[in-house]
């Protein structure tokens, strides 16, 4: 664990905080130590995960971030349970990979919120149960969420970025145990703002930032893939 953290985001290293990428002799600062539009780079051992030579690595790459970050809210953050209700704001790469990951687990419910419908059919094919065009009701889409789910989901994901989404999810999940992760990287108005009762009743919000073991987890959602599991085809979005 690197003792100063936050500079690998910003694309420098510690030893001179400097970037080690330049296109045509200008330096380019990557983002959120992914270099992803790199053909070639330079990792820590630590960082490279081997794998099958057969597998695509056109559709393993998306589980270097938006794809593994999603998955890992779900198994390694929320420890979403058989028989779960869960709600995701967001059906982005990030919310499917949540919405697959609590189908692999066996959630009961999966509640997709977006404001686009044609998301709709795709999110089905990920585990999505039901589907909300926020856009379209006229009443708090957390009362509509209480009400599908028989008084508030159990675990709620916000994967949009949005601070009042967090709180959105926040009140949409079940009083006494009720859990929302928050994974979006918000570009205004970072700060959250939730009633002291929410907290008081028993819920609890808790922030993932990748929460994924490659060492360990790479190898085993491979072998999902091989084993017929189909999360995969996550793709971009928009």
């Amino acid at each position: 664990m690197c003792q100063v953290l936050g500079m690998e985001r910003r694309g420098l290293m510690h030893s001179d905080q400097k970037t080690r990428f330049s296109i045509k002799g200008k330096p380019v600062y990557h983002y959120c130590a992914v270099s992803s539009f790199s053909e070639y780079t330079v990792v820590h051992s630590g960082c490279a995960v081997k794998v099958h030579p057969l597998a695509p690595l056109h559709k393993i790459c998306l589980l270097s971030c938006g794809a593994a970050a999603g998955l890992g809210a779900a198994w390694n953050v929320a420890d979403v349970q058989r028989g779960s209700s869960v709600v995701i704001f967001g059906l982005g790469t990030v919310g499917l990979s949540v919405a697959q990951g609590a189908k692999l687990r066996g959630a009961a419910q999966i509640i997709g919120v977006d404001i686009n419908s044609s998301k709709a059919e795709q999110a089905k094919t990920f585990g999505v149960t039901d589907f909300i065009n926020s856009n379209d009701i006229s009443e708090p889409i957390h009362q509509v969420i209480k009400r599908m789910t028989g008084g508030g989901a159990d675990f709620s994901f916000e994967c949009v970025g949005d601070t009042g989404v967090a709180t959105t999810a926040l009140q949409s999940c079940s009083d006494g145990w009720g859990m929302t992760v928050t994974l979006g990287v918000p570009k205004a108005k970072p700060e959250v703002s939730a009633h002291y009762g929410l907290f008081l009743s028993g819920k609890s919000l808790k922030g993932s930032l990748f929460w994924w073991k490659p060492k360990s987890d790479l190898p085993r959602s491979l072998s999902m893939v091989e084993n017929g599991n189909r999360f995969l085809r996550i793709s971009k979005s928009d």
